[in-house]
């Protein structure tokens, strides 16, 4: 596009736009981004959540969303990336951000930016800053996009700072070690306020940013954690040492199971319980509304089953640790004669990794190729595969992930399986085939 949108401009041009500012889809740093901040004078009047992680701060958002507004606030919620519609990165009181006030708020940006080269996320981020700013808010939550340090959202001085988990993934950015990817997401911590962390064996880097900067650090498993309630198959219990009351312990019994399937999902519930503790003093949630978020709280594509048979498992799992989760999920599903996986990646992701973390509950790999300059030919996929240890008779090369799932759909029985996994792409493109087949009464 050689000039820019307006204000009045379709959304669909405002996102092609942003692709050609920047040579590079990632360029860490806060230099760019805080630049136009300042100059767009953009101030947030109430408290921030900022949540990183490897795995899991997609869900710890979504739950910290959903109580809080059952509690009757006002939040905003930033996440990345999205599935079908970049709407779904913005969202105001529950509802995602209509397209044109995202081109107005890419307007407010590009109107003072002058010629400052921001990445598509980067963009994106300081829109939805300015969104948030003007929506009169009681809360944000923002999910960080690439480790924390120099994350586009770590412009914000968050009031409360969240890290999930600490695995290995983008290690081109954030270097290749628990060690050294722990710093960069221990960034978004800051001196003398809360810092939550739901990861059980923390890096030593991580605690000692924690310890040099002085934030004050709430650990699972030592701060907070949670229980399956004995004889209660489902319901749980949420505890938390409360340092204002000289290391009570805060018990909260008779929670419901979350809406989110998973294993992992307490862990990540009882992180965001946490969160709630920490801001009571100044946003008050009742347990009436701690159970209506978590009866109700919905995140696409986290170990998302739909409805019908053959089962259909979609998952954005795109790293080992995120695969050993779906591997665990699907051995607590019961028996399914066959599982046939549909399968696409990114090509600098560790695909065999998270291969041999499934391998065991793969019977049948239907492999696509993933499209952008950043996804992995079939070949490659195959390659992967084989070099975890997946039998090379059971990988079938496909055309698409369209064509894998017509195939996955055309094999499986009625009480088969199929498990959509490898990215966030991957999962778009099996949810619009099926709306697709829908559509078309296939």
């Amino acid at each position: 596009m050689s000039h820019s949108p307006t204000a009045a401009s379709p959304l669909a041009d405002w996102l092609s736009y942003l692709e050609t500012l920047h040579p590079k889809s990632i360029a860490m740093g806060l230099d760019r981004v805080a630049l136009v901040a300042s100059r767009m004078h953009i101030a947030l009047s109430c408290p921030v959540i900022t949540v990183t992680g490897t795995n899991g701060k997609g869900s710890i958002c979504a739950y910290l969303d959903t109580i809080l507004r059952a509690a009757g606030y006002r939040a905003g919620l930033y996440t990345s990336p999205h599935l079908l519609r970049y709407n779904e990165r913005v969202r105001i009181d529950g509802v995602e951000a209509g397209d044109a006030a995202l081109s107005a708020a890419f307007a407010a940006v590009d109107a003072v930016r002058d010629g400052v080269a921001l990445t598509y996320f980067e963009f994106g981020t300081l829109a939805a800053l300015s969104m948030f700013a003007r929506a009169k808010l009681d809360v944000i939550v923002l999910e960080v996009g690439l480790g924390g340090r120099l994350d586009a959202v770590n412009i914000v001085d968050a009031d409360i700072a969240v890290i999930s988990g600490i695995a290995i993934d983008h290690v081109d950015y954030l270097g290749g070690t628990r060690e050294s990817i722990g710093f960069e997401k221990a960034g978004i911590m800051r001196a003398g306020r809360p810092a939550v962390c739901a990861d059980p064996d923390p890096p030593q880097s991580l605690l000692a940013h924690a310890a040099a900067i002085g934030a004050a650090l709430v650990r699972i498993g030592a701060d907070y954690g949670y229980l399956v309630e004995r004889g209660e198959r489902n319901q749980w219990q949420f505890w938390m040492r409360n340092e204002d009351r000289g290391g009570e312990i805060v018990k909260r019994h008779g929670l419901p199971i979350p809406a989110l399937r998973g294993a992992i999902q307490l862990r990540n519930a009882a992180t965001a319980l946490a969160v709630i503790e920490l801001l009571s003093q100044r946003l008050p949630v009742a347990m009436g509304a701690v159970r209506e978020g978590l009866v109700n709280v919905d995140l696409p594509a986290r170990f998302q089953v739909v409805p019908g048979r053959p089962a259909i498992v979609l998952d954005v799992a795109h790293n080992p640790e995120a695969a050993a989760n779906l591997a665990g999920n699907l051995g607590d599903m019961g028996f399914f004669p066959e599982t046939y996986a549909v399968f696409s990646m990114l090509a600098d992701k560790d695909i065999a990794g998270v291969a041999a973390a499934l391998r065991q509950r793969i019977t049948c790999w239907l492999v696509a190729p993933s499209a952008g300059p950043r996804g992995a030919s079939s070949a490659h996929l195959c390659d992967a595969l084989i070099e975890a240890g997946v039998d090379e008779s059971t990988i079938v090369a496909c055309d698409d992930v369209a064509d894998a799932l017509s195939v996955a759909l055309g094999r499986a029985g009625e009480a088969d399986r199929i498990a959509v996994f490898g990215s966030f792409v991957t999962v778009a493109a099996a949810l619009r085939a099926l709306e697709q087949m829908r559509r078309s009464g296939a």
